[in-house]
């Protein structure tokens, strides 16, 4: 195996997209996604039992053509590596069952990687090298944390998450409460930038003093989020307006639920950094593709003098591409493979980068 720059391919199945990405060291060879979204636009949220099945139709072909892209075979692959998680626990299993039988049938190393640090690897293939005092802001329909990044392949802190929903999931069910459908996060986005973002003052979720605390003495949740009290402020807006038999500004209530997620989620991500000595910071997810997030967030880290950094969309959202770039990370570093011993885990902290061999 070449450690200098292994040839890598990485699988993803964690929640609705299949996902197969080849890369050389840093360099993307291939990205190929199966999304099962379509599938789940009915529901108004991804069922966990249509994703699996997704997966086991997709996993195949999206293989296939992820090789072809990249111009290798199996056997010119230095490495595999899967989600192992976090994630819907049967979507995970599929990944890893395909993976299992790849390294069985091929005699390749395999590593079980961590799908939040993923998200934080793939910003080596748009970018180059990570800065050394980073942070990430990780934003997607599963996620919301801020994490600090001491070492990618052997150091990864969490320092606030959310306590209830995900952002990208508020937007979801803020999306089907003003009937906008689903996904709800472009929708919501499109919609925002017609309407006031200041027409309705919704809460922020904790950020008063007793959760918030002082640098000196930070409270419980300083990093935190929480989203839950949002989409039921939500609601009951749309509530008041139904009950007076008033037309719904629904623009209006986009844009300033939108402008409550974004406030929250920027200025405790800058706070973070700043107090934990960060100096960079990568967003990722995909919500990472929202614009006013990425406006404000440009602009509050700009203030902080915190350099920002945001890969392309493609690599925002989950794929396989980021589970290779980790991979290839460990691999360079030495860090001895999972073997074939692991099973999934849903809920995989972020401190456990990937799994070892038992």
């Amino acid at each position: 195996m070449t450690s200098a720059a292994p040839l890598v391919l990485g699988i993803e199945s964690s929640c609705d997209e299949t996902g197969v990405g080849i890369v050389r060291g840093t360099e993307l060879l291939a990205n190929t996604v199966s999304s099962s979204m379509d599938q789940h636009v009915r529901f108004g949220g991804v069922i966990p039992e249509i994703a699996s099945r997704a997966h086991l139709d997709a996993i195949i072909p999206t293989l296939s053509e992820a090789l072809r892209t990249a111009g290798v075979t199996l056997e010119e692959v230095d490495a595999l590596a899967v989600t192992s998680g976090p994630g819907l626990s049967g979507a995970l299993m599929v990944g890893v069952a395909a993976a299992k039988a790849l390294a069985l049938a091929t005699g390749k190393p395999l590593y079980a990687i961590n799908h939040l640090v993923a998200h934080v690897g793939v910003g080596v293939l748009d970018g180059g090298e990570l800065p050394p005092r980073l942070g990430a802001l990780l934003v997607s329909g599963g996620h919301t944390e801020i994490l600090k990044i001491n070492s990618l392949t052997s150091d990864v802190e969490l320092l606030g998450a959310t306590i209830d929903d995900a952002a990208g999931e508020a937007y979801d069910k803020v999306a089907r409460l003003l009937g906008l459908g689903y996904p709800g996060g472009p929708v919501i986005d499109r919609l925002a930038k017609e309407g006031n973002g200041k027409a309705v003052r919704f809460p922020r979720g904790l950020t008063l003093p007793k959760f918030v605390g002082t640098p000196e003495a930070p409270g419980k949740h300083r990093y935190d989020f929480s989203f839950s009290g949002l989409k039921t402020a939500v609601s009951r807006c749309v509530e008041q307006y139904e009950v007076r038999g008033l037309e719904i500004p629904t623009a209006d209530i986009a844009a300033s639920f939108q402008e409550a997620v974004v406030d929250v989620v920027t200025s405790k991500a800058v706070t973070a950094c700043r107090e934990h000595g960060l100096e960079n910071l990568l967003l990722g997810g995909g919500v990472a593709a929202n614009s006013r997030l990425r406006e404000l967030l440009a602009a509050r880290c700009a203030s902080a003098g915190i350099a920002l950094r945001i890969p392309k969309p493609s690599l925002c959202t989950d794929n396989g591409a980021m589970v290779a770039a980790l991979a290839a990370r460990l691999v360079a570093d030495g860090v001895a493979p999972s073997g074939l011993g692991f099973a999934s885990d849903s809920g995989q902290p972020v401190q456990r980068i990937s799994l070892a061999a038992s």
